[in-house]
């Protein structure tokens, strides 16, 4: 069963609901989150990149940084920028992105799902990044921005969501990025009731984007678990906030990659290579975009280049099914060298959601050797992964739209 609850948001008020949303912590560098929160002081990107509100050059993992960001949050709490409603709520999350529309439910998952592998992760963390953000969420002692988790789709659930949306939202806007966001309260207390059930029938959650959000928020809740020696499993500290999407609702681009060099072959000889392990289906200077599983494209010398397996044998590992693993096997590692795409720092990675271009311009720039373009992974390949047990490859899965941050934030100590 999935532990799926209600909580007391702190959210902006509706006339700064748009100015106070902001991208996530994770899509911006320090010098983009200063020139995007530029001139807005509702930014939310104060709170979740605080370095932008001191000198340029201040450590993003400093001490100061984590006590700014609880210093700006508290401002927007006292300065009536965020209120907490007054009763356990859920909240129906809406995106529209390009005419697709995705609809989740915001609300608050327990940590020890995650230690107890009900909440299923598909990709590892990296100890500097799961770090950062345990001492965020400890500053603020609340959690700032949500994860973004899956499950598979649930007919109830989806019959309340349907309900709810038939109402006008609290939030409409379109943001900077044309991307529309709406939200619906959902605080009556027979309908939050029946959907805490519904999920309870749920046998698992699934980690879409945001590992380690994930995993912090779990240490923090472990942690705050050891501290206190009248723990009862009730406080809220076991909570974390997460906004949940039935994995019809979803679409994972492409992520694709770059590579520094051809590992001393010539582009010609490289080539070769390619055309001895994969049957060449089309080349042109203009991009060509693999269609189907299996296909991928190379963007080498001012041509783009479209192979697919000439065989292919299924495993019952679906890891190893997985296109960006026999890529791996059959390119990466044989002709380029590359054995580990976690540490070697020749390779480089770009979400699909930035188009074939960003590939090509970065290869024309001299910067890099030779690009390729994946066909996406489904959200089957990656309930199936999740489900084994096993960890994708880095960088497989690229969500869009992105949630946005600040809409809705979690503390774990009410008072």
């Amino acid at each position: 069963m999935a532990v799926f609850k209600p909580f007391c948001a702190f959210r902006p008020v509706q006339d700064k609901a748009k100015f106070v949303a902001s991208r996530p912590y994770d899509v911006l560098n320090s010098k983009e989150a200063r020139i995007e929160a530029g001139g807005n002081p509702y930014s939310f990107l104060h709170i979740i990149k605080p370095e932008i509100g001191l000198v340029e050059g201040t450590k993003p993992y400093s001490d100061e940084v984590y006590r700014k960001g609880a210093e700006v949050y508290r401002e927007f709490k006292r300065n009536g920028v965020l209120i907490q409603d007054p009763t356990p709520s859920f909240y129906v999350y809406r995106l529209t992105m390009d005419g697709r529309t995705q609809t989740g439910i915001a609300g608050c998952c327990h940590f020890e799902e995650y230690y107890q592998g009900r909440i299923k992760k598909h990709e590892l963390t990296r100890v500097a990044k799961e770090e950062d953000r345990v001492n965020h969420v400890d500053a603020l002692s609340a959690n700032a921005e949500p994860v973004f988790f899956s499950y598979r789709t649930n007919e109830g659930i989806k019959s309340v969501i349907q309900q709810v949306i038939s109402e006008s939202p609290v939030y409409d806007f379109i943001a900077d990025d044309r991307i529309r966001h709406e939200l619906w309260v959902l605080d009556d207390p027979t309908k939050v009731s029946r959907l805490e059930k519904l999920f309870a029938d749920v046998s698992c959650l699934y980690v879409a984007d945001g590992h380690h959000r994930t995993a912090a928020a779990a240490r923090v809740g472990q942690k705050r678990k050891d501290a206190n020696s009248k723990h009862t499993g009730e406080e809220e500290y076991n909570l974390f906030l997460a906004v949940l999407f039935a994995d019809e609702e979803l679409k994972i681009y492409d992520y694709n990659r770059l590579i520094k060099d051809l590992h001393g072959l010539t582009e010609q000889e490289f080539l070769s290579e390619l055309k001895s392990k994969f049957s060449l289906i089309e080349e042109d200077k203009s991009p060509v975009k693999p269609c189907l599983r299996g296909q991928f494209s190379v963007y080498l010398a001012h041509k783009w280049y479209l192979f697919a397996p000439i065989e292919r044998k299924v495993t019952a590992n679906p890891v190893q099914d997985l296109d960006v693993s026999f890529l791996s096997d059959q390119v990466f590692e044989p002709i380029l060298g590359i054995s580990d795409q976690r540490k070697d720092e020749r390779i480089d990675f770009v979400g699909g959601i930035r188009g074939l271009e960003e590939l090509s311009r970065r290869v024309d720039s001299g910067e890099m050797a030779v690009a390729f373009a994946l066909y996406p992974v489904s959200m089957e390949e990656l309930l199936q992964v999740a489900d084994a047990g096993e960890i994708m490859p880095p960088k497989s899965t690229w969500f869009e739209p992105k949630l946005r941050s600040g809409l809705f934030v979690h503390e774990l100590e009410y008072s």
